[in-house]
């Protein structure tokens, strides 16, 4: 579980904004949402096939895009 321990004369903002990215860095909130809905596991293979084409596609892009 991520915390931040407030410093003496900082911010309430500066503090919620370490929050933020402590949060984000730990994936917390991506772990949550993965588990907050049910997939079939045929459901999760196409997911998974679908993010690799995905993938790929801005993999190829990228490297036509660095020949010209």
């Amino acid at each position: 579980m991520a915390f931040v321990v407030i410093e003496e004369g900082e911010s309430l903002e500066n503090a919620l904004k370490r929050f933020k990215r402590k949060v984000q860095q730990e994936a917390i909130i991506k772990e949550i949402k993965k588990h907050s809905v049910y997939f079939k596991p045929g459901e999760r293979k196409r997911m998974k096939a679908a993010q690799a084409r995905k993938r790929m596609r801005r993999r190829l892009k990228r490297e036509r895009d660095v020949d010209y």
